[in-house]
């Protein structure tokens, strides 16, 4: 068993194998529950939002259990439970084998997600003492290559479609095994003696770090509607999914070519100007499927041009806000109980993604148009936009 910390090139290549587990059969999600199991709209925003609540809501169980046993086991254990996941929804037929799978995937995510993340920040450290610029660098690296994995998924999990949704699942429980392997070969044993409940008076007391985390989750909930509003927006206004995929690998590379230089470019800017930069090109991003009929020319309608600038808009603002997020909480949680922090601020989103996913579900079945739909999805990071413009002086490092 190692006693040393792995090196970035291990937890980067894990990162890619969870990813391309994970994009193989996600954006498949909705079209599946849609099409083959015939859910109502509601049903599916329910098994979207319960899967991201049981990993994003659920982060801080693993991050209470990460800093009671170290991140070997938990990491070990999210992973068998991820698979399980996959099992499930190999099987399921109807809307509580999806919700079972949906929560158990979710579950699995929580408990190695903040682990990983919390070892990414560890290794950037101990590799600089430049703490800050040098986690913002490995983060971009890390989402490049979960970008990279984000590529490669969704054009598995298409190939897989034509045989069949099992298939799918199936092989994505196949690559987590894969890193259930290399995981328990390479990650050390760290015996902890931390109380579960230690920290959390702390954290809770912490102001900034409560406002940031609020404002933060709606990134993710309107990352989410990628999963959700843009496939059944395609199966609604084209008829087929088939430009999802590249809509996925387009996003993706834009990512792998952009997240380094736009790293680079935004390194010495405010903390405050990138966050609000990046949340409002999130907003506008969703404008231009609501507005797709205003669209002179005609090029707004009966293609998916305007899908591909939302991907285009949500990617650039992802590149902002992400890695550098991610690389701010150490600075929240002044470099102590990690895990704990990383869980926090997923939990926040967690909360976040459940409940509006289940109301603009609602919203995309009333609204036969999508209009609603979509600028009601750009009112959560306008107003992180907003926040970050006129309060985050007052909580983040300049």
């Amino acid at each position: 068993m190692p006693s040393q910390l792995p090196s970035r090139h291990f937890v980067l290549n894990i990162q890619l194998i969870f990813n391309i587990g994970f994009y193989a059969l996600v954006p498949f999600l909705a079209v599946h529950m849609s099409s083959n199991l015939q859910l109502a709209g509601w049903m599916i925003g329910l098994v979207l939002g319960a899967r991201t609540f049981s990993q994003q809501g659920l982060f801080f169980v693993g991050a209470l259990l990460a800093e009671r046993f170290g991140c070997r086991p938990l990491m070990l254990a999210g992973c068998c439970v991820r698979i399980a996941g996959y099992l499930v929804f190999a099987w399921a037929d109807d809307l509580w084998g999806m919700l079972l799978g949906a929560i158990l995937t979710g579950m699995g995510g929580a408990m190695f997600s903040p682990c990983l993340e919390a070892l990414t920040a560890e290794i950037a450290a101990a590799d600089d003492n430049s703490r800050t610029a040098k986690n913002n660098s490995l983060f971009a690296l890390f989402a490049v290559y979960g970008e990279l994995g984000a590529v490669l998924g969704p054009l598995l999990g298409r190939l897989l479609w034509g045989i069949s949704f099992q298939h799918m699942a199936l092989c994505s429980a196949a690559l987590f095994m894969l890193a259930l392997l290399l995981l328990h070969l390479n990650i050390p044993h760290q015996v902890r003696r931390i109380s579960p409940l230690s920290g959390w008076r702390r954290l809770l007391g912490n102001g900034p770090f409560l406002w940031f985390a609020l404002f933060y989750s709606s990134y993710l909930l309107s990352y989410n509607q990628v999963y959700f509003g843009l496939p059944k927006e395609l199966q609604r206004s084209q008829g087929s999914i088939d430009a999802l995929a590249w809509l996925f690998a387009m996003a993706s590379l834009l990512v792998i070519v952009l997240q380094l230089p736009i790293t680079r470019l935004t390194r010495h800017w405010p903390a405050q100007r990138t966050l609000a930069l990046g949340f409002m090109l999130l907003a506008l991003a969703f404008v231009l499927p609501a507005l797709r009929h205003e669209i002179p020319g005609g090029w707004g309608q009966g293609t998916w041009l305007p899908y591909a600038g939302l991907m285009l808009l949500l990617m650039l603002g992802q590149m902002c806000v992400q890695p550098l997020a991610l690389s701010l909480v150490p600075y929240f949680a002044a470099h102590r109980q990690l895990p704990l922090y990383y869980g926090a601020l997923a939990s926040v989103a967690g909360c976040m993604v459940l409940a509006g996913s289940v109301w603009l579900g609602r919203l995309f079945d009333l609204d036969s148009s999508g209009r609603l739909f979509w600028l009601a999805s750009a009112a959560f990071p306008l107003a992180s936009a907003l926040f970050f413009m006129w309060r985050g002086k007052s909580i983040l490092p300049q």
